[in-house]
């Protein structure tokens, strides 16, 4: 599962992606301190955005994989 983050001035940026195989993954910039993701085994995703503020005014997406 990936998830990412889409701001009006910067586009389309990936957060972090989590699966079952392996440790969630962090992009540069983004951190399990601010933006927690987890997954359960039906392969549903959650993420938390911890004390938010206006700077993380954005869109959210996530995206599936079957890879």
């Amino acid at each position: 599962m990936f998830w990412y983050q889409q701001t009006p001035r910067n586009g389309l940026n990936l957060v972090a992606s989590i699966s079952t195989w392996m440790q969630n993954s962090y992009e540069e910039g983004y951190s399990k301190a601010k933006f927690e993701i987890s997954r359960d085994n039906n392969g549903y995703s959650v993420m938390t955005i911890k004390n938010v503020t206006s700077k993380d005014a954005a869109t959210y997406f996530c995206a599936a994989s079957d890879h």
